[in-house]
């Protein structure tokens, strides 16, 4: 299920890349089900975005039963990271301290949340330098 380099999704795809990510593999109609619960779409339009997303690669499809069955082609961790980076780019100019501040200065994170970037932070720096590293 990993893909070293996927495409970007789009809003709508990144919305069915979340549901099949928690539901894990699934049929047209079950993601549409599942979309239903937050946002009024028609069937068609969910067939119709996860087409696109096979044709793209952010899907695998497999077509050999009658519905065919629907999976993410990366982890959602690889996903979010490469949008990270992504905006980290286009956004921040390869600043990743100007990404954090922007992130914690439009939301308050929770104690939760804090105590994980505490924890990220530490292990980067208790990190000994890579010899390959250039």
């Amino acid at each position: 299920m990993s893909n070293p380099r996927i495409p970007k999704p789009t809003e709508a795809e990144l919305e069915l890349l979340e549901i099949l990510w928690q539901r894990g593999p699934s049929t047209v109609r079950d993601v549409h089900d599942a979309l239903r619960r937050t946002k009024a779409t028609g069937y068609t339009t969910t067939l119709k975005i996860l087409q696109k997303m096979a044709d793209k690669g952010l899907v695998v499809r497999d077509e050999s039963s009658r519905s065919h069955i629907y999976q993410p082609a990366a982890r959602p961790e690889e996903t979010r990271r490469q949008l990270a980076g992504d905006l980290l780019h286009r956004a921040f100019g390869g600043s990743a301290a100007q990404l954090m501040v922007a992130a914690l200065g439009a939301r308050r994170a929770c104690p939760e949340e804090l105590a994980e970037i505490r924890r990220l932070l530490d292990a980067i720096e208790n990190q000994t330098p890579n010899p390959t590293a250039p």
